[in-house]
């Protein structure tokens, strides 16, 4: 078993690093290199240029190199990193999106587990592989998943973003969000738009999307009460909007990521890694729980 590592220090153009952490907040940071993660099991919440992500089980994420950012990890998860260099992979455009992992991503990246930090005698096939995943990056991230929040700018918006979030299961409204935010509630729907680039109506229902998939993927969850915790009364209405939201019914995507779980996480498991080091939930953090 080998200690943790200083990912910036690595030399390497490209390697593989597999992580287990458990719930916890990581301090803002950013590394030398691209990041192209996938969360084997457990959620993770990123907060990167201005939005929050949300990475589900069995999804992938792009971090752009030298892109601040810091992580919450919601449930205990299973982390499989691959880190490219700039001058092998371009990436996709932007400093941040998540995306549907294909089958060869998924294999691609637990393989890449196998080539870690350290540099072997033999290279092998090391570079060929590495080379052929950083020419495949712009096609399995092409379709972004809408898993994401948008972060506000000013103490008003952020004060009514933050209502909205802590009141999911209590019909909150946008006249008690500007009540919050002392503004006015045409001067907060105009914040919305100007700001976050979004409306009241949007921004409400994929926080309760977002909630409703870090419920799901806890251990013991169940459909109905969390369609009742994220302020659905009825279940049809919350399957639909669910289902429309990640192409998955919620008993389906909840069954996806206990069958991951059961059936293990895949890669090495012998890297830790040093920048980001994680410390106990506080503060505002993505959709966090009342």
């Amino acid at each position: 078993m080998r200690g943790p590592v200083d990912v910036d220090r690595v030399k390497l153009p490209a390697f593989g690093l597999a992580d287990e952490h458990r719930p916890g907040v990581s301090g803002w940071h950013a590394h030398r290199q691209h990041q192209l993660l996938y969360a084997a099991s457990g959620t993770l919440a990123l907060e990167v240029e201005g939005s929050q992500w949300l990475l589900p089980p069995q999804r992938a994420a792009w971090i752009a190199a030298r892109a601040p950012h810091r992580v919450r990890v919601v449930s205990p998860v299973a982390l499989r990193t691959v880190y490219l260099s700039p001058r092998l992979a371009r990436g996709p455009e932007g400093a941040c999106r998540v995306f549907t992992a294909t089958p060869l991503a998924r294999e691609m990246i637990l393989y890449a587990m196998r080539w870690g930090p350290e540099e072997a005698p033999r290279e092998g096939a090391r570079g060929p592989f590495f080379a052929a995943l950083a020419a495949l990056l712009e096609e399995w991230s092409a379709e972004v998943l809408p898993f994401r929040l948008p972060t506000a700018q000013t103490p008003g918006l952020a004060a009514a973003m933050e209502y909205a979030i802590e009141a999911l299961g209590e019909a909150p409204t946008i006249e008690e969000a500007a009540k919050r935010a002392a503004l006015s509630t045409r001067t907060l729907a105009r914040r919305f738009a100007d700001e976050a680039q979004t409306t009241w109506r949007t921004f409400l229902h994929h926080a309760r999307m977002l909630r409703a998939m870090e419920l799901l993927a806890q251990p013991g969850a169940r459909v109905t009460d969390t369609a009742l915790s994220v302020g659905f009364e009825s279940f049809g209405a919350f399957t639909r909007a669910f289902e429309e939201f990640t192409g998955e019914r919620p008993k389906d995507y909840r069954r996806r990521v206990l069958d991951g779980k059961a059936a293990g996480q895949g890669g090495s498991g012998q890297f830790g890694v040093v920048r980001g080091r994680w410390r106990a939930p506080r503060g505002a953090a993505l959709l966090k729980g009342r």
